[in-house]
C-alpha cells in the first residue's frame, strides 16, 4: 500500500478500454498551501471585528483576543499532526471517519462543509458593505445593512464570480490567491503602522475602564464579535491537501506559519484600532462607541482621524480580501464534498471532475448554497456568530481522532509528532467546547436545526447506499461513535440552562466547570470506544485507493 505521497500524479487521460477518470491534481507548494490559509484567515474579519470586540469587552478585547488565538494555535496544533499524517482532500472532514468510522466522520463532515460554504457569502456581505461607500453603489444595502433587490443581484453575481476562477484549477487558483495575499497582508500592516505612529492615545486603554463588561464581556467577545471568526482559516491549507505537492512537509508548516501570522496582525490591529479613537467618540463609553462612518470601521475611522487616502485604499482592500477569502472558501467547499462522497456520505456526482481537475458538480452546489445564505441571513453580523460555532464544532472533530490515533497506531509514521500531544488533545477540545458554549443559547439552537437538516440529507443518502449495496456506501459504525449525541445533546442543554443567552439556571463560572468537566468525560468516553487499529488501518487505506483513483 503506497503512502499518498507516494502516488504518482493523478491521471487526467483515459485509459484505453475503461472508462474516462480524472482526479484532483498535486500541483500545489508550501507557498501556495500557506496564502490558502493566511488568505483565508485575512479576510473580512479584520474589516469589523476590532469594532465590535472593543464594543462588547472595551480594551480588554486584547485579552479576548489572547485567548481566542491560544485557542485556535491550539487546534491548530493537533491539526498539524493530522494533516502531515493524512494529506487528504477535505482533510477536517475524514479524521473523525478513520478514528470513529461512518456516523462520526458524516457528522463532522457535515459541520465542515457547513461552515465551509457559508463563509463565502459573509465575505460577499463585507464586500458590498464596503463598497456601498461609492455613490454607485449606494442603493445596494438598506440602513440596517441588510440587501437590497439590486444588491441581492451583485451578491449572486460575486458568488458566480468566485465559481467561475475556481474553474479555472487549483494552480490558477493557488497562483491568484497569492498574488492578493500580498496586497491583503499588506494592507492591514500599513493601517497598523500608519495608525500607530499618527493617533496613539494611550489613554484609551484605561480612562473608560480597561474592561467596562467585565470578564463575560472578555468570553462573549470570543465567539460573537468576530475575533474566533477571524481566526479561523488554517485549515485550508488541510482542505486542499490532496493536491499538495509536498504534503507531509508542507502541511504543518502552513498551518502553524498562517495562524502565527494572522494572530499577530489581529492582535496589532486590535491595539492601534482602540489607541486611534478620538475622545469625542468614546463620550458615550465603549459601548457607545460612535463616529461617522463606524458601519465601516477602519475606513471611518481613518477618516475621522484626517487620515482620507488611507481610506481610500482600505475602501479598495475591503474588496480584495473578502473577495480572496470567499475565493478560497469556495474553493474548499468543493473540496470537502469531494471528501464526504469519498467516504459514501454524499451522492458520487461530488467526485467527478473537468479537464482541470476540479470537482465540478461541489462547486455548483457551493454557488447555491450561498445564495441561499442571502435570505435567512441577512447581514455580516448576524452569519458570524453561527459560522463561529460550526467552525469549531467542526474543529472538535480533530483533537478526538488525535487521540483515538495516537492510542490506536502509535507507531505510524508522522511527519510531525505534536509535542505533549497528550495534554494538548484533551485541552483543545475543552477550549473547543468553551467557544461552542459562549456563543450563546440563540445561537445554538439556530445550529441545532442545521444539524438536523444534515443528517436528514447525509444520513438519508448513506441510508439509502447501503440498502442499494452501492459500492461506496459507507459502515456507520454506531458503537464508535455513541458519545456523540450524547455531546451534542448535553452541550445544548448546558447552553440552555446557562448565562450566555440562556435560562440562567447555572451561574457564572460554574456554567464553564460544567461545559470543562462534560467535555473532558467525552474525550474520554470518544478515545475509548474508538474503532480497533485494524479497523482504522482499513479506513485509511480505503481513502488511499480511492484518492489515488481506485474504486
Amino acid at each position: 500500500m503506497a503512502s499518498l505521497n507516494q502516488l504518482s500524479p493523478p491521471s487526467t487521460g483515459t485509459d484505453s478500454g475503461t472508462a474516462n477518470h480524472r482526479s484532483l491534481r498535486r500541483e500545489v507548494g508550501l507557498i501556495g498551501l500557506m496564502w490558502a490559509s493566511v488568505g483565508s484567515i485575512i479576510g473580512s474579519g479584520w474589516l469589523f471585528s476590532a469594532k465590535n470586540a472593543a464594543m462588547v469587552a472595551g480594551p480588554a478585547a486584547l485579552i479576548s483576543w489572547g485567548i481566542g488565538a491560544i485557542a485556535i494555535a491550539l487546534l491548530a496544533f493537533v491539526h498539524a499532526e493530522l494533516g502531515g499524517l493524512f494529506p487528504v482532500a477535505g482533510g477536517t472532514a475524514r479524521y473523525p471517519h478513520y478514528a470513529f468510522g461512518g456516523l462520526a466522520g458524516m457528522s463532522f463532515g457535515w459541520f465542515s462543509w457547513l461552515q465551509a460554504a457559508t463563509v463565502a457569502p459573509i465575505e460577499v456581505f463585507a464586500m458590498i458593505n464596503y463598497a456601498t461607500h461609492w455613490s454607485f453603489a449606494e442603493g445596494l444595502q438598506r440602513p440596517d445593512e441588510t440587501l437590497t433587490t439590486s444588491g441581492l443581484i451583485v451578491a449572486v453575481f460575486l458568488m458566480a464570480l468566485f465559481v467561475a476562477v475556481n474553474f479555472l484549477g487549483v494552480k490558477v487558483l493557488a497562483r491568484t490567491n497569492s498574488i492578493t495575499t500580498w496586497f491583503k497582508i499588506a494592507v492591514p500592516l500599513a493601517t497598523i503602522f500608519v495608525l500607530a505612529i499618527t493617533n496613539f492615545h494611550p489613554g484609551n486603554f484605561t480612562d473608560h475602564g480597561f474592561a467596562p463588561f467585565g470578564i463575560k464581556g472578555v468570553l462573549t467577545a470570543i465567539s460573537t464579535s468576530g475575533i474566533i471568526f477571524a481566526l479561523l482559516g488554517f485549515e485550508q491549507a488541510l482542505q486542499i491537501s490532496g493536491e499538495s505537492k509536498n504534503p507531509k512537509r508542507d502541511i504543518p508548516r502552513a498551518v502553524i506559519g498562517s495562524v502565527s501570522i494572522g494572530t499577530l496582525i489581529y492582535v496589532l490591529l486590535q491595539v492601534v484600532f482602540i489607541a486611534a479613537i478620538p475622545a469625542a467618540s468614546l463620550a458615550g463609553g465603549w459601548a457607545g462607541l460612535d463616529f461617522e462612518g463606524i458601519s465601516r470601521p477602519f475606513a471611518g475611522l481613518a477618516m475621522t482621524v484626517g487620515l482620507g487616502w488611507l481610506a481610500y485604499v482600505l475602501y479598495v482592500d475591503a474588496i480584495v480580501s473578502p473577495g480572496g477569502a470567499g475565493l478560497i472558501y469556495t474553493t474548499s467547499t468543493s473540496r470537502i464534498s469531494y471528501g464526504l462522497s469519498k467516504n459514501g456520505y454524499a451522492p458520487q456526482a461530488f467526485e467527478k471532475v473537468d479537464k482541470n481537475g476540479v470537482p465540478y458538480f461541489g462547486l455548483i452546489m457551493s454557488f447555491v448554497t450561498g445564495v441561499i445564505c442571502f435570505l435567512p441571513f441577512p447581514s455580516w453580523h448576524e452569519l458570524v456568530g453561527f459560522i463561529t460555532s460550526a467552525s469549531v464544532l467542526m474543529y472538535a472533530g480533530a483533537p478526538l481522532a488525535f487521540g483515538a490515533l495516537r492510542r490506536r497506531l502509535p507507531n505510524r509514521e508522522r511527519s510531525y509528532r505534536l509535542p505533549g500531544g497528550a495534554i494538548v488533545s484533551p485541552v483543545s477540545f475543552v477550549v473547543a467546547s468553551l467557544i461552542i458554549y459562549w456563543s450563546g443559547w440563540e445561537t445554538l439552537y439556530r445550529l441545532g436545526f442545521a444539524i438536523l437538516i444534515g443528517y436528514l440529507l447525509l444520513g438519508g443518502y448513506a441510508l439509502y447506499a447501503i440498502r442499494k449495496g452501492l459500492p461506496n456506501a459507507p459502515r456507520l459504525d454506531w458503537r464508535a461513535a455513541q458519545w456523540l449525541p450524547a455531546y451534542l445533546v448535553g452541550l445544548g442543554v448546558i447552553s440552555w440552562q446557562g448565562t450566555f443567552g440562556g435560562q440562567g439556571n447555572i451561574p457564572m463560572w460554574w456554567d464553564m466547570v460544567v461545559v470543562a468537566v462534560f467535555a473532558f468525560a467525552i474525550y474520554f468516553w470518544a478515545i475509548r470506544v474508538a474503532l480497533p487499529a485494524d479497523v482504522i488501518e482499513q479506513n485509511i487505506e480505503d481513502v488511499e485507493v480511492v484518492d489515488a483513483g481506485g474504486h
